[in-house]
């Protein structure tokens, strides 16, 4: 599967009415975060953010990585990636389904989306659309038939 933007939802704290807790993914409470570049909040949770994709995807240390892949967006929702994100995940997810990369690969570039009208905004994919047809052109079960066959 591929991974999508972080959230910054935030909900009601169930103890205390007066806080929030971080809510991930919460479409009834989108917002950003407000943190800025200089927060220590943020800074920690983008350390702690990449500590783990570096555990996921040894291959990406020290990288130099797109900005969605660790940033949330405004909204805090965001359905869309750039489409470096999902190109650095293609060898994890060809890995965990047992297929080739270039059929990941594939499946990616169909999903790319060009500027709105060809001068608006950026290149985008996204994630939901491009997670489906995985699933939709490499079930699951099938993905598991290939890798026993794999096996010694």
């Amino acid at each position: 599967m591929v991974h999508g933007r972080p959230s910054a939802t935030t909900g009601t704290d169930p103890n205390d009415p007066a806080k929030t807790l971080a809510a991930p993914y919460n479409a009834a409470n989108s917002g950003g975060s407000n943190l800025g570049p200089t927060s220590k909040t943020l800074i920690e949770r983008l350390s702690t953010d990449r500590s783990a994709l570096e555990a996921s995807q040894p291959e990406l240390a020290g990288r130099p990585l797109p900005a969605d892949m660790l940033t949330a967006s405004g909204s805090g929702l965001d359905p869309d990636i750039s489409p470096a994100d999902p190109a650095l995940q293609v060898a994890r997810v060809a890995q965990a389904r047992g297929i080739s990369i270039a059929g990941v690969n594939e499946l990616l570039q169909h999903h790319i989306t060009g500027r709105s009208l060809g001068i608006f905004g950026e290149p985008r994919v996204n994630v939901l659309a491009l997670n489906l047809a995985l699933d939709e052109k490499y079930p699951k079960s099938s993905a598991s038939l290939q890798l026993q066959d794999q096996s010694p």
